[in-house]
């Protein structure tokens, strides 16, 4: 299975069932599960990565732990909407991922996910720098999970246009 634009992952995915959602940083990846009816996204575990196929066997026992049926990444897209090294990187993990599964993976555009977390857990939560980096990428995950999930919410509500079958 191809890596999916999200419009097109709820055709590759049970009526029901959690998604998981990651935030890839350099020496983590953050891991958000959603309930079944993909509602809300909850943080769930931080992978401290070693090597790719130990990361991923992390990963898919989470994802088996939970039901979990399908994948969305954070795509860390420059601000200017170019794509860098670290959006190439997590292209990368999603063919590798693949590689190893074959299960539906689709990505989530993550531009200033990680500075809303942080002011979150400043402001709100008065966090202090220590605490928020055992916390910061995970939560990322759920942050970038649960905007997925609206917008596959804000596409499956839309009317579908008229045939123009006569």
């Amino acid at each position: 299975m191809p890596v999916l634009d999200l419009s097109e992952l709820p055709a590759h995915l049970p009526r029901l069932g959690p998604v998981v959602g990651l935030d890839l940083g350099e020496k983590t990846i953050g891991v958000a599960v959603s309930d079944t009816g993909r509602m809300v996204a909850s943080p769930l575990k931080l992978i401290r990565k070693t090597k790719f196929t130990a990361d991923a066997e992390a990963l898919f026992a989470l994802m088996e732990g939970r039901g979990a049926v399908g994948v969305i990444i954070g795509l860390p897209v420059n601000m200017d909407g170019t794509e860098g090294t670290r959006c190439q990187s997590s292209r990368a993990f999603a063919r590798n991922l693949l590689r190893l599964r074959d299960l539906p993976i689709a990505f989530w555009d993550e531009r200033m996910s990680s500075m809303a977390v942080n002011r979150m857990l400043v402001d709100e939560a008065d966090m202090t720098r220590a605490r928020r980096g055992e916390v910061v990428d995970k939560t990322a995950a759920a942050w970038i999970l649960q905007g997925a999930l609206e917008r596959l919410r804000n596409l499956e509500s839309r009317p579908t246009p008229p045939s123009s079958e006569a």
